[in-house]
């Protein structure tokens, strides 16, 4: 009778210890998730978009990510990223309540990025006053030149101005005309419109292309310039937004480009 009350008591404790313990596994598989899910959703974020910094000398700034903290499930994402110490983005997942914690890598993380301002060309600009406006951008995606290239086929766009409203009449991409006629601020996507055989863009791997972006006369006041092209027709498909002034003061100040206007 005592070896029984003693194997009892032993199967007792070991029971809830296990219990215990299996909790742990648990934890930590999803954890991994998490971070899983958070590296994911810094691929996406970067991926969709044409970056600048906060100020106008920045080009691009996938910085903005460093810090991210989300929560998911029964923990929470937290993203760390700076470029200026590698480029390696970290997604740590943590479990509430809990000190279990699972950290996903990805390494070269910038090659996630697509279509973005050129890194190596001057920041947008006006031309011929404030009625011009230049950027360039640049596929920066991994993939080899030729295969499948990024066709852009419409955009949208949205300005703050003041003075009499004016519209874009024309877009120039590469020196060649592919929009022309009158699109408002805020206006519903449009197709690209020229030449009539061909009128849309395509961008290979590592190609840059300059825009030129007309309005019918001088744009007073100019601020908060957002460009968004589409690989489908009238908004739809993949979209890429372009701010040309992320700092509010009209285009890097106001500065005039140089050639090529």
């Amino acid at each position: 009778m005592l070896l029984m009350v003693t194997i009892g008591y032993v199967l007792s404790y070991l029971i809830p210890t296990k219990q215990k313990s299996v909790r742990f596994p648990i934890y930590s598989t999803q954890a991994f998730y998490i971070a899983q899910s958070g590296a994911e959703f810094a691929i996406r974020y970067a991926s969709d978009r044409g970056w600048r910094g906060t100020t106008d000398g920045g080009i691009y700034d996938i910085n903005r990510l460093n810090g991210t903290s989300r929560p998911l499930g029964n923990g929470t994402l937290t993203i760390n990223y700076n470029n200026a110490t590698g480029d390696i983005l970290t997604s740590t997942g943590q479990i509430t309540g809990s000190s279990e914690n699972r950290v996903v890598r990805v390494s070269s993380f910038s090659l996630f990025l697509r279509l973005i301002f050129d890194p190596a060309s001057p920041a947008p600009c006006w031309c011929l006053g404030t009625r011009r406006a230049r950027f360039y951008i640049q596929d920066v995606r991994y993939n080899p030149a030729g295969i499948n290239p990024l066709i852009l086929t419409s955009f949208s766009a949205t300005w703050t101005q003041t003075g009499t409203a004016r519209n874009i009449t024309r877009i120039d991409m590469n020196g060649v005309q592919k929009y022309t006629g009158n699109y408002s601020n805020g206006s519903a996507p449009v197709n690209l419109n020229r030449p009539a055989g061909s009128p849309t863009q395509t961008i290979t791997s590592g190609q840059i292309v300059n825009i030129l972006v007309y309005w019918g006369n001088n744009v007073t006041n100019c601020t908060n310039i957002l460009i968004t092209f589409y690989t489908g027709a009238l908004g739809t498909g993949e979209s890429y937004p372009f701010n040309l002034d992320s700092a509010g003061d009209g285009l890097n100040g106001t500065a005039l480009c140089g050639a090529g206007c």
